[in-house]
């Protein structure tokens, strides 16, 4: 388990250092994601490898990652009830255009003629 979790780790610092280094808008863990994403598809590792049981218990425990967050809201509750009318716009409007995206890209999917196998 603790050689998942110092994969899982050196991902994350891999990608803070590659975003970091060359100034890019992504965070860093995005990229550290990505790149153990492409990592695990190359190696294809079975069920008892480390950085599954990790990332299998830390999904377990995924509820607990939202108290920090929770804690933030909490924390600026004045902030948010001043620009309350601003911000529910731009939460409408983020989720407006997930909805037309996801529902134009369902739409093409739909439409494409299948394949013969």
């Amino acid at each position: 388990m603790i050689n998942g979790l110092m994969w899982l780790l050196t991902f994350q610092m891999v990608g803070e250092l590659i975003s970091r280094g060359l100034d890019l808008p992504v965070p860093g863990p995005v990229i550290g994601m990505l790149l153990l994403f492409a990592v695990l598809l190359w190696r294809r590792p079975d069920g008892a490898a480390g950085v599954i049981r990790v990332s299998e218990s830390m999904l377990r425990h995924l509820q607990l990652l939202f108290i920090p967050a929770a804690v933030g809201v909490v924390t600026y509750l004045s902030v948010l009830k001043a620009d309350a009318v601003p911000i529910a716009g731009g939460l409408f409007v983020s989720w407006l255009a997930g909805l037309i995206t996801v529902a134009g890209l369902v739409t093409l999917l739909v439409r494409r003629p299948k394949e013969a196998s």
